[in-house]
């Protein structure tokens, strides 16, 4: 079992950074791949971006790629996720999740272990 927990979320204005944390539960974290999800009023939940469970190699969906960082600190059970030039358009939940696989797949089906999901509220 692993329980996620998200922080980090809140109301920025446009232009602005956040950095969201996501703490998981458990001794074998480094064993998960993690992802990164979110939810916008009415939309479906799509993928962000995700990191393997070394930290390696990272994966961001397209419409988001060169605004966002994602990394892992294993000796701390935490993944982040650095949102830069943040839009409107932005405004969601966002989530993480944990998958016992090597590489983040970007279909939510895919996660076992999700967390409670944290808001972003980027103004204009």
């Amino acid at each position: 079992q692993v329980q996620l927990v998200e922080s980090g979320g809140g109301l920025v204005q446009a232009g602005g950074s956040l950095r969201l944390s996501c703490a998981a539960s458990g001794r074998t974290f480094s064993s998960y791949c993690m992802a990164w999800f979110r939810q916008a009023p009415g939309k479906e939940r799509e993928f962000v971006g995700g990191v393997t469970g070394t930290g390696g190699i990272t994966y961001y969906a397209e419409s988001m790629k060169g605004r966002l960082t994602i990394s892992r600190d294993n000796a701390k059970n935490t993944v982040y996720l650095q949102m830069n030039s943040l839009k409107p358009e932005d405004t969601a939940i966002y989530y993480c999740a944990a998958d016992l696989a090597l590489v983040p797949k970007s279909s939510e089906g895919a996660y076992d272990y999700w967390g409670q999901g944290t808001q972003v509220t980027v103004s204009s």
